[in-house]
């Protein structure tokens, strides 16, 4: 067990069960439900004792918000780059068809236990814990959290839009040179911004582009689900584009390439930066050269 923060209750507090007081004290649990979920799994101690939602809550009293698992996911051996790493997080580059997590073996929280130094913090999490998430198809910068402290702070950053995140994709047809799109997702805003670096003409789709993507919200596929929208759906997409046109075995052609943020314990400023997959390059030259290829034997 971790305990991930404590409370004493302040003198002078009035009377009020632990499921209305909670939310105040750790706001990082993100609702009201999650306060629920949390309580009764057991991971909100009283004076060291599993407390119930309707415990009355008394000046004095010592409230622990705690991480029960106690065994370390399996192991799975898997080849990455970690391009930034400290004694309180570090940023992984995750590969493409890789899930984050979930009820499987080959997934990057159980590739991190092969691969994470430890930290030497004293809340250090017994294995590193991915922050946030990342679509499995979807290759690029992940970040991590070795200690509770940062796996806190880093969370709210997130949810305060306080990180700023960079993608890059190839998609079908000739996108604007840069633009932005807000839509509902699951009845809830999503933002996205993106800027054209260059297009090249191709026989099977008319043009693709490469352009840069930028979410100000987090909602999921979100990046996906925009580019469909606009009519330029990313290469590889066999969810939001026709699976018949996709390259087999290239897989979705969108990574997650920058972080930008403050570090969550020292202040300063951090960007973290990797290049795009060379299949991308590839499949934009590989298409423009048949197409110039074709067009040349048409003119003869």
């Amino acid at each position: 067990m971790i305990v991930k923060q404590t409370h004493i209750v302040p003198e002078g507090t009035e009377e009020i069960r632990l499921y209305d007081y909670v939310g105040s004290v750790f706001p990082e649990i993100p609702s009201r439900s999650a306060i629920k979920k949390s309580i009764t799994r057991g991971e909100i101690l009283v004076h060291g004792v599993k407390a119930k939602t309707g415990t009355w809550v008394k000046p004095g009293q010592k409230i622990e918000w705690v991480d029960l698992e106690r065994n370390a996911p399996k192991e799975y051996h898997l080849n990455f780059d970690i391009p930034y790493q400290d004694e309180h997080f570090a940023i992984v580059n995750k590969p493409g068809g890789i899930p984050v997590s979930g009820n499987q073996f080959k997934t990057m929280t159980n590739a991190l236990v092969d691969k994470m130094a430890p930290s030497n913090e004293p809340d250090a999490l017994q294995w590193a814990k991915p922050v946030h998430r990342l679509d499995a198809a979807t290759c690029g910068l992940l970040m991590v959290a070795k200690t509770a402290k940062a796996l806190m702070l880093l969370g709210q950053m997130l949810e305060r839009k306080e990180i700023e995140k960079k993608y890059c994709a190839v998609v079908k047809g000739e996108i604007p040179d840069e633009g932005e799109i807000n839509s509902l997702i699951e009845d809830k805003r999503a933002h996205t911004e993106y800027r054209k670096v260059y297009s090249v003409p191709s026989m099977r789709n008319g043009d693709l582009s490469f352009v840069d993507l930028y979410p100000k919200t987090g909602r999921t596929h979100q990046l996906r689900i925009h580019m469909a929208e606009l009519g330029h759906p990313i290469m590889g997409d066999i969810v939001y584009d026709r699976a018949e046109e996709v390259f087999k075995g290239k897989g979705l052609f969108l990574c997650a390439v920058g972080l930008r943020f403050k570090h969550p314990i020292s202040g300063e400023d951090l960007t973290v930066t990797i290049d795009e997959p060379s299949k991308f390059d590839a499949l934009m030259n590989r298409e423009e050269k048949r197409f110039l290829k074709f067009n040349a034997k048409t003119e003869e």
